[in-house]
């Protein structure tokens, strides 16, 4: 071949490349999933909505009557950086995209279902698109209450481009180049990638979902730098992640020893009432009283601007708490004092029937303002939650569980003022006002467990 035709060649292939509509690169480190023309390559699973392909997309139809419907890969995926141009008809619904997930054909009554990490596409006034989903399983992992910097990022009736890292343990998307949710999780290291049409009411029938331009990368990835203010969410217990680090996260209980931990009682560690052990700081169960056995544990140090998270595990009809902003100065004989992230079997303990509007169920701002009502925040006791405080420079305080915001407040504010003139702290001087304070884990006489307890320090 001589040197024109060499070059001609060349140019032939470049031509081709720029013309693909998956916008793949001619190094062959792109591999299409989907040719444009037919759904060679994917299979359908759960609900029988049905699948099609029209002007080069891949298009799902909302069908009345039907559970969740799958368009799932043959092949299955373990690590991969996932491309995805998805367009949903309407706001009043939502779809996704799997990842790494699977079919169990017993569950759902015979009928068979898929679980598995979902990436969220929601075009709904919520706006969690990019959030992560476990599908038929744990629930929300990555809700858009922890990013909220990114729900602007989905436009609707539009193409949205989707990109999805799924490296080793970590799972990390972007939506139109907008970095929006992390998780750092052990579970499912390969699996198939689905396509979901989500059940409907009747109204939504005949509503599409649009796939398009769809590839993929399984050798050589290079992860996407990722910003370190965005919040992570690392299910490997006590355990910190590169990213972490970097972001200047720290841990309060490396899952052995308590060692940041005292007694509000001394500076030593309980010597009953409390259990190191299994990775976990358990409150063991005593009468169910506020600090009649061990009593209460703090920080040794003291923080003020802070982004504090935490796993806790309730037994039936316990209380607990974690309070932040603790002095010690009020010298009380029971439970020490300081604002309080309450822990709560809301179904079971009188607690929650007390105060004022339920001000005392579960992520409640403790006797001064009520949690959400969101019912899906909730895990069952049991079952690990996930708790988060974070104080801003502002002093605005957020409670988190389970990444949705429950509470929102500011301190020093009137309305927070107010509400404290007529609660049960109405006669403590500057409650909850301190400049800095300990981190507390309350001892209320019932057996409750915390884990994965860490914190950044903003300022």
């Amino acid at each position: 071949m001589n040197t024109i035709s060499k070059f001609l060649v060349a140019a032939a292939i470049g031509f081709i490349a720029c013309q693909s509509p998956t916008g793949a690169q001619s190094d062959g480190k792109w591999t299409d999933l989907f040719d444009g023309k037919t759904l060679k390559g994917w299979k359908p699973l759960g609900g029988e909505a049905p699948y099609t392909v029209e002007d080069g997309a891949i298009v799902g139809t909302m069908t009345k009557g039907t559970p969740n419907s799958f368009l799932v890969t043959e092949e299955e995926y373990g690590d991969f950086i996932l491309e995805v141009d998805v367009k949903l008809e309407g706001d009043r619904t939502n779809s996704g995209i799997q990842t790494r997930s699977h079919y169990d054909p017993d569950a759902n009554k015979g009928k068979g279902r898929v679980y598995g990490r979902q990436v969220e596409i929601d075009p709904t006034p919520r706006a969690w698109s990019g959030g992560i989903y476990d599908e038929a399983r744990r629930g929300w992992l990555y809700p858009l209450d922890l990013n909220e910097a990114a729900r602007s990022a989905y436009k609707q009736d539009e193409f949205n481009h989707y990109r999805i890292e799924a490296i080793g343990d970590e799972l990390r998307t972007w939506v139109n180049g907008v970095p929006v949710s992390y998780v750092i999780d052990t579970i499912d290291r390969k699996g198939f990638i689905g396509l979901q049409v989500h059940s409907i009411s009747d109204d939504l029938h005949g509503k599409k979902v649009h796939f398009k331009n769809i590839r993929i990368q399984t050798e050589n990835l290079k992860p996407t730098d990722f910003p370190d203010d965005v919040f992570v969410v690392n299910l490997k217990p006590n355990d910190l992640s590169d990213a972490e680090k970097k972001s200047g996260v720290e841990l309060l209980f490396d899952g052995n020893t308590a060692d940041q931990w005292r007694s509000v009682r001394g500076d030593s560690f309980p010597e009953k009432g409390w259990k190191v052990g299994n990775g976990e700081i358990t409150v063991l169960k005593s009468d169910g009283g506020e600090s009649t056995n061990g009593g209460d544990i703090i920080t040794r140090d003291q923080f003020a601007v802070f982004d504090l998270s935490f796993e806790f595990k309730m037994t039936p009809g316990a209380n607990s708490g974690v309070k932040y902003f603790v002095t010690l100065k009020e010298k009380t004989k029971g439970s020490a004092i300081g604002l309080e992230y309450q822990i709560l079997d809301d179904e079971k303990h009188p607690d929650a029937k007390m105060g004022r509007d339920g001000n005392r169920t579960l992520a409640s701002l403790y006797d001064l303002i009520t949690s959400n009502k969101e019912k899906r925040a909730r895990r069952p006791i049991g079952e690990w939650n996930r708790g988060r405080v974070v104080v801003s420079e502002d002093s605005t305080v957020t409670h988190y569980l389970n990444g949705v915001k429950m509470v929102e407040y500011k301190r020093g504010s009137k309305e927070y003022l107010d509400l404290v003139a007529r609660s049960k702290y109405k006669d403590w001087d500057n409650f909850g006002g301190a400049a800095q304070g300990h981190i507390l884990l309350q001892d209320h006489g019932d057996n409750v467990s915390f884990r994965n307890i860490k914190i950044k320090k903003i300022k």
